[in-house]
């Protein structure tokens, strides 16, 4: 790597380091993470903890605190989509648009109906999985969607962040 690039990503994870900025940046990364945006937070919080070993649990709780409120803020999205779409097919009588295109109803309806039946089935206990990447934070917003229990699901969202960033962090300092 280029010695002036080595030294910015070093400049920025000393930053990322800082006790008065470490744990807000941290918070920020992970709460922003757990939307539908495409971010990971897991290096931040390993900056933070390898420049700062002290500070593995305030961090790993920190970071498990912003990532299930942005779980919690994607499940309120999901509750809203539903709502919005109520009221648009209640406005609209039930009518769809334009349909879908030939063999795409049946190629994806079978599977999205088993996901569902599969989330309804477990419940808010689904919201375990939420610490998986890709699947995680858009099963928040379905627990949503669904209606699902708000405080339970939050509740199962926080275990299961929280016992990945325990692990992956505690892996990362292992292994690197």
């Amino acid at each position: 790597m280029e010695a002036w690039l080595m030294s910015a990503v070093n400049a920025v994870l000393a930053w990322l380091a800082l006790p008065q900025v470490g744990l807000g940046a941290v918070f920020l990364v992970a709460l922003v993470s757990a939307t539908l945006l495409p971010m990971g937070s897991e290096p931040a919080v390993y900056a933070l903890v390898r420049w700062q070993p002290e500070m593995f649990w305030p961090t790993v709780c920190v970071a498990t605190l912003g990532n299930t409120i942005g779980g919690a803020i994607s499940w309120w999205m999901g509750l809203g989509a539903h709502k919005a779409a109520e009221r648009w097919r209640a406005h609209h009588g039930g009518e769809g648009g334009d349909a879908p295109p030939a063999g795409s109803q049946a190629r994806h309806g079978r599977a999205e109906q088993r996901a569902l039946a599969w989330l309804e089935r477990f419940g808010p206990k689904a919201c375990l999985l939420s610490w998986l990447p890709v699947v995680g934070d858009p099963l928040c917003a379905v627990a949503g969607w669904l209606r699902m229990p708000f405080w339970p699901c939050v509740l199962y969202m926080a275990i299961g962040k929280f016992g990945r960033y325990t692990v992956m962090t505690a892996a990362l300092l292992w292994i690197i």
